[in-house]
Order: structure tokens, then sequence, then C-alpha cells
């Protein structure tokens, strides 16, 4: 991501772009990037019918009103203007009520609270490596960490955003309640990996050790790719709407199979 601010920071009109590129085995199944106000996509048709287990379209049997969706068939890049659609969005959504939000001082209360948990429930403990590698080492009890947690939450629930769901008490209590280790490596005071054993997570399983990594490195600024053709998604639709009514031999006089007159009800049904 890049920004105009430092991304802590950042609202959301402060970013410039955005680079995300989602990889498999089999090589890279998806890859999006906004620039500016251009955004652009491209896939691997063939790795989404692996995933998927149903064929994709064949561009040749598209119709020339499909346009740029042909290049996304084809494992092209396309390009979309976001502004364009998220006005189209707005106009068709119509006035979009305000989304719930929490105060600045609701904020602020919740994240002394957060912050009293864990130091309650997180143990720390600090440690270097040969090559000068700072460690620091949090251990906790997973489901009595994520319960005190989700309980300081629930009472603002009705104030986050829509989607934001949170757990109810009965799958908070059938959590695992093992020890999770999470090891944060920093470099010259920067966090560079953080690491994380699953294993522990599913008390049950074969496996003795199952690691979740994230790495930290250099950012690299999203640019614009090469040659992408303009997705018209009004033109797409238009072009997979089909024949008209008109065009099917629908009768406004039609009757159903019970004699009664039926608006549009096609003149050979039987």
């Amino acid at each position: 991501m890049e920004s105009t601010k430092p991304i802590e920071k950042s609202g959301e009109k402060d970013y410039v772009g955005m680079a995300m590129k989602v990889t498999t085995p089999d090589g890279d199944l998806a890859e999006f990037r906004q620039v500016g106000d251009w955004g652009y996509v491209r896939t691997d048709p063939k790795a989404l019918e692996k995933i998927s287990g149903e064929p994709m379209p064949d561009s040749k049997e598209l119709p020339p009103e499909a346009g740029a969706f042909k290049d996304v068939l084809e494992g092209k890049w396309v390009k979309f203007n976001t502004k364009e659609m998220e006005k189209a969005g707005a106009e068709g959504a119509g006035t979009p009520s305000p989304e719930p939000t929490l105060d600045a001082k609701t904020q602020e209360k919740l994240l002394d609270s957060l912050r009293e948990v864990v130091s309650r429930e997180v143990e720390f403990t600090t440690g270097k490596s040969e090559d000068g590698t700072e460690h620091i080492t949090a251990v906790a009890p997973f489901r009595t960490l994520i319960t005190e947690l989700i309980g300081e939450i629930r009472p603002l629930a009705k104030d986050l955003p829509p989607g934001m769901e949170l757990p109810t008490d009965k799958d908070l209590k059938d959590a695992p309640n093992a020890k999770v280790t999470a090891d944060f490596a920093l470099k010259n005071g920067e966090l560079k990996e953080v690491r994380v054993d699953l294993a522990k997570l599913a008390e049950d399983a074969k496996v003795k050790k199952f690691g979740l990594v994230l790495r930290l490195g250099e950012g690299q600024k999203p640019t614009a790719p090469a040659g992408a053709r303009e997705l018209d998604l009004g033109e797409v639709m238009g072009g997979f709407a089909g024949p008209s009514m008109d065009e099917e031999g629908f009768d406004e006089t039609a009757t159903d199979p019970e004699g009664f007159p039926v608006e549009g009800f096609p003149e050979d049904a039987a």
C-alpha cells in the first residue's frame, strides 16, 4: 500500500496505490493493483477452473459487446475507473445511511480495556539471537484471552460497522484453551517477522507443529501494468443481457394454463 501519509495515520482518501497478489503452488491465481483512480486486475482462468471445478467461458464465444471482458478470460490485464464505479454504486443504492462508528472517547476507553486484558493474560519475555535480532515472545491461553477481549468489545457491538459479527459465548466455550506462543522478531527497532504455532489451536491434530509466519520487508511502489484495456462494466452487462422480450415471442395478451390472462406470458406456453 502507498499513502501520502504514514500508514498508521492514513485514512481512506490518503491511499494512492495498492497491490495484492494471490498465489498457489501452481502459480499466480489473481492480482490486483490500484494506482490513483484506476484499478487493474488479471486472473489465471485455468487456475480458477481447477479450484472451482467449473469450466470458464470461452472468450471466443462471447459477443463483441463483451469488450475487455474477453481479456479477463484470456488472463490479460484489464482496468476500470474506481471513482466511476463508486459513483455508479452510490446512484444505484440511493443515499446510504451513515455507518455506525465509535466516537474518539469510546475508542480510547476500549483500547485501554484491551491493553489491561493483554497485560493481565499475556506473558512476555525478551531475548536476542546471535545476529542481534531482538525477540519478544508472547504466551497466552487462547480461550481465556479471546473470551476476555471479546467481553470488552461486546457492549459496543451495536456501534461496530456492519458485518463485524462477534463470536457467541458458545463459540468461545468450544475454543481450545491451550497456551499459544507468538514470537516477534525486531531488527534495529523495526518489526521484521511474526511467527505463531497454530498446531496448539487444534487439540487433536496429528501434526505437532504448524507455523504461520508473517515477514515484513521493503515496500514497493505500485505501478500501472502496460497494455491494460478498459473494462466497461455497463457494456459487459449489456452484452450478456440476452435478447429482448419481444425477440423471445412474449405476448402481453397470453394466458396461463388455466386460461387466465397473464402479462408477458410466452405465446407457446403449455
